[in-house]
């Protein structure tokens, strides 16, 4: 299969384009930056380089593909509506045109959770929990708008999936993040801490998309994709930080009083045009549960993880030792 992957040196694109390389595909990453890339250029992946902004080069970059692979993406806690917009929401519209104009015959493309988190605790949350009425962020509502655009185009045949808190080496978001405002002292735990989380080593959500380019009673259809296993936060940020001899005693903030001090913070950042420290978006993710059900994608695409978070986690402090 001939495949293209938008967002192809991103640290998901990497994963999934080794392991379809890996099974025999031809693959193209579309993408801005080569730099990280070159072990999968060598191993026969092709570069195409595209900005998900510019609609004719992405329609044009779908040529020949017999699977797009829309990984390519705004992710960040803050930034301006018009960017995560043109890239998150105009980005899908691109691909959806290009995959109609050349006659791809599956679209994947990569979404969120978050589209459906309402800022309280989730439990067990289906892929029919309805979109909240205020969405949790602006990040959150490009992606639901990008999902409702994948709806509405039914003569285009795509599967989505909402892989949770997506962790592993190379990444440059979770944990990095974290462990950076540990460093600087600026990391309270919010709320009791006892709130659980699903995670989701890359390389299970690789093994996912690899299932969702054939899966037939995939069309049409959105699955969240999680390790299954519901994880205590701040206990995991506690060992992290301890394996790498940071000071893990995190003072303890209420839930009330971050969000607080989050909406002040937005509303400097507002004026200023500099990233917050914090956002109400990520103060909740750090105090609520959140888990979701993947019993439709373990039905209808096979999918069971790959990687234990244990395993996982493993991997990740590896590199993250070696980096330090």
């Amino acid at each position: 299969m001939n495949i293209l992957i938008t967002g192809g040196t991103g640290f998901l694109g990497r994963h999934a384009a080794r392991l379809l390389l890996h099974s025999g595909h031809r693959v193209r990453l579309m993408g801005r930056d080569f730099a990280e890339v070159a072990d999968l250029l060598a191993a026969g992946a092709e570069p195409v380089r595209a900005d998900l902004r510019d609609h004719p080069a992405v329609i044009a970059a779908c040529a020949g593909a017999d699977a797009v692979v829309h990984a390519g993406a705004l992710s960040a806690p803050w930034g301006p509506r018009r960017d995560f917009l043109a890239v998150n929401l105009g980005g899908t519209a691109a691909v959806l045109a290009g995959c109609r104009r050349h006659g791809v015959a599956r679209l994947v493309a990569i979404s969120s959770p978050a589209v459906v988190f309402t800022g309280r605790d989730h439990v067990l949350t289906t892929e029919d929990a309805p979109y909240p009425r205020q969405p949790s962020s602006i990040y959150a509502h490009s992606k639901r708008l990008a999902e409702e655009l994948l709806r509405a185009a039914p003569d285009v045949p795509a599967v989505t999936l909402r892989p949770k808190a997506i962790f592993g080496p190379g990444d440059r978001a979770l944990l990095p993040r974290i462990i950076a405002a540990a460093r600087a002292g600026r990391l309270p735990q919010v709320g009791h801490g006892r709130n659980l989380v699903d995670l989701t080593y890359v390389e299970n959500v690789a093994h996912a998309i690899a299932l969702a380019l054939t899966a037939e009673a995939a069309v049409g259809r959105t699955y969240h994709i999680t390790n299954g296993e519901h994880v205590p936060l701040w206990a995991l940020i506690r060992d992290v930080l301890a394996r790498l001899g940071i000071p893990a005693r995190l003072p303890r903030v209420p839930l009330p009083a971050m969000l607080a001090a989050a909406t002040a913070m937005e509303a400097r950042a507002a004026i200023s045009g500099r990233e917050p420290l914090l956002t109400r978006y990520s103060v909740a993710i750090l105090a609520r549960t959140q888990t979701y059900d993947i019993a439709a994608a373990r039905r209808d695409l096979g999918y069971a993880p790959v990687i234990s978070v244990a395993e996982g986690v493993e991997r990740t402090m590896q590199m993250l030792n070696a980096e330090c």
